[in-house]
């Protein structure tokens, strides 16, 4: 174990905020790079801060292949994957960076996420096109760094990536901005462009140099000659996001088949940059006295919703609901029109007494959409944490569970 790390800690003055994220959950490290367990990676999307203090524990080469020999094929997944490995898994930088991009798309998109990387159209990814994605992601960082100690900045590249990279970029960097929003767009434009036949030679030489991780076992075999077809893709991609879900929903519910409505705000307004959480709260409680209870099939519906926000917003817009507020019937017919989903009256009237803070049982968009797009970055900015009240009817679920 890492017993000491003072001299490598200033190396958060380097990293972005993403970058200081998987570095404090981050436990493993092996030949100078630094990896999640799938035990990390579960708290980092679900946690404030990690349980303890981490240390990073240094791997042995016989330790990481015999991690690797127990790394279940894809056919063989589940939504217990992540919970069934545990510590046993080794999950790089780029791969936390895909993962995270995976909790927060529509299924529609799972489809356009699999033709990023069959870069030849014959319905299966293999693990070079797969390994493309270390290539854009590191291509990405490499434009957002600061000027300063490059030896600094160099330790921090080999923590993240495993291998020193060149100052020479396969992206073109002058009179263009090649930098958008997020990880997810970066992966989409990089690999629409015609360098991406570059970026995949390069994989040849980064796969030599680089070492097999759970993902890329668990998705091309032990061997790494196995293929990915859509169907295993599409699995995992949802079962990833059923089990980030699964987990946040059993760590409030307490054994029992619902979670109460407040609890469901806590979740909902925990990632968001709402100041002043407790107004909402004091909002919720007032309006539904009696607690009925949210179920997991309605949480889960609600949560595959808000991945499809942007089309919701489109539909918002068609009805011509942008300029004024909207009823639950209207909000209701909106959701299913945009995404397909049917959410259950008692779940869109929880919404609704949720973010209608000036109680005209209408929602706005400033009320609803401007906070829920906030939600959508988890994983990708710091933390707040939210106040946690235990209320009566908490105490007796609980009791009732001890029983």
């Amino acid at each position: 174990v890492t017993e000491n790390r003072s001299d490598v800690e200033d190396l958060h003055l380097y990293a972005t905020p993403r970058e200081q994220r998987f570095r404090r959950f981050a436990s493993l490290e092996f030949e100078g790079q630094l990896y999640m367990t799938p035990y990390d990676f579960i708290q980092a999307v679900t946690s404030d801060e990690p349980k303890c203090a981490k240390k990073w524990r240094s791997l042995s080469k016989q330790e990481l292949n015999q991690i690797l020999m127990e790394t279940p094929p894809v056919w063989k997944g589940s939504s217990k994957l992540f919970r069934n490995l545990n510590e046993k898994g080794v999950i790089s930088y780029t791969e936390y960076l895909f993962l995270l991009c995976i909790l927060t798309k529509p299924h529609a998109g799972f489809r356009i996420a699999f033709n990023m990387f069959d870069t030849d159209g014959n319905e299966m990814v293999d693990k070079k096109e797969f390994l493309v994605l270390q290539e854009i992601f590191r291509k990405k960082n490499e434009k957002r760094e600061r000027k300063g100690d490059e030896e600094k900045r160099a330790m921090l590249r080999l923590q993240l990536y495993g291998y020193h990279t060149s100052t020479n970029s396969v992206l073109k960097t002058e009179g263009e901005d090649l930098v958008p929003r997020s990880y997810w767009d970066t992966l989409r434009r990089s690999t629409s462009q015609v360098l991406f036949s570059d970026l995949a030679e390069r994989s040849d030489d980064i796969s030599s140099s680089l070492s097999d991780t759970t993902l890329l076992v668990h998705f091309f075999g032990k061997k790494g000659k196995a293929e990915l077809n859509f169907e295993d893709f599409y699995r995992f991609m949802d079962n990833l996001q059923t089990e980030v879900l699964e987990i946040e929903f059993l760590s409030y519910s307490n054994g029992m088949n619902t979670i109460s409505e407040e609890d469901f705000a806590h979740i909902l307004l925990r990632y968001t940059n709402v100041e002043n959480t407790s107004s909402y709260l004091e909002n919720m409680r007032c309006r539904i006295p009696e607690e009925k209870g949210i179920t997991f099939d309605e949480f889960r519906s609600f949560f595959q919703f808000l991945n499809n926000l942007e089309d919701f917003t489109i539909a918002m817009q068609m009805y011509n609901f942008a300029s004024r507020s909207i009823g639950q019937d209207e909000f209701k017919r909106a959701v299913y029109v945009a995404t397909g989903v049917k959410l259950s009256p008692h779940l869109v009237n929880t919404v609704f007494k949720i973010f209608d803070v000036d109680r005209d049982d209408q929602l706005s968009y400033k009320e609803f959409i401007g906070i829920m797009k906030d939600r959508l970055n988890r994983g990708f900015r710091g933390y707040k944490p939210i106040q946690r009240y235990t209320t009566f009817k908490s105490c007796v679920r609980k009791e009732l569970y001890s029983r």
